[in-house]
This record gives C-alpha cells, sequence and structure tokens, in this order.
C-alpha cells in the first residue's frame, strides 16, 4: 500500500464508524496501558465501536497523526471527529461524558 491509500483508509474507517478507535494492538489484548484504558472505558460502557491496532506498519501512525495532528495513540474518533488520546478518553470516561458515544 502506498502511503496515499493508507491515508484514504483511515479517513474511510473514520467516515464509515461512527465511534472509531486506533489503538496499539487489539481491544481483546491491547499492547500498552493507554490502548487498554481507552478500550476498557468503551467497553465498560457498552459502546459500540470499530479499532484498528496501528502498529502492523508504522505508516498508519503517521499518517493518522498528519491527518488528525494528534501525536499520540489512542486516537478516539466520533462522528467523524477527533475526541482526543487515553487522558481525554478517561476524563469522559469519569464525568459520563463518554456515555454519549454510544448512540
Amino acid at each position: 500500500m502506498t502511503n496515499d491509500e493508507i491515508r484514504s483508509f483511515i479517513e474511510n474507517a473514520i467516515k464509515e464508524n461512527r465511534v472509531m478507535l486506533f489503538m496499539k494492538g487489539t481491544p481483546q489484548q491491547p499492547a500498552c496501558g493507554f490502548s487498554m484504558r481507552a478500550s476498557g472505558a468503551l467497553n465498560a460502557l457498552g459502546v459500540k465501536y470499530a479499532a484498528l491496532d496501528v502498529l502492523p506498519d508504522p505508516r498508519i501512525r503517521e499518517e493518522l497523526s498528519g491527518l488528525s495532528g494528534w501525536p499520540t495513540i489512542p486516537q478516539l474518533f466520533v462522528d467523524g471527529e477527533l475526541v482526543g488520546g487515553s487522558d481525554i478518553v478517561m476524563e469522559m470516561f469519569e464525568s459520563g461524558a463518554l456515555a454519549g458515544a454510544r448512540g
């Protein structure tokens, strides 16, 4: 895949999924604590979401960060908009604001 194809794939994933989590690993097997907390918060609330592991190809992370302007992983998008990373997801989980992502 070219970088343009990767960026197009990421853009489509954000458009096609109301809640989209880019993370290290998978929700079933997170590869870092930050990704584990973000997916855990969504799972605890019963949010239906899609997830993409950024680890198989470093270009996924590069293109994602170029697109979002956010340097770290995980990155959560809701309704096509970047919500933020793990800290913001946890703040929203604790305040109850993340519950709105259920739809």
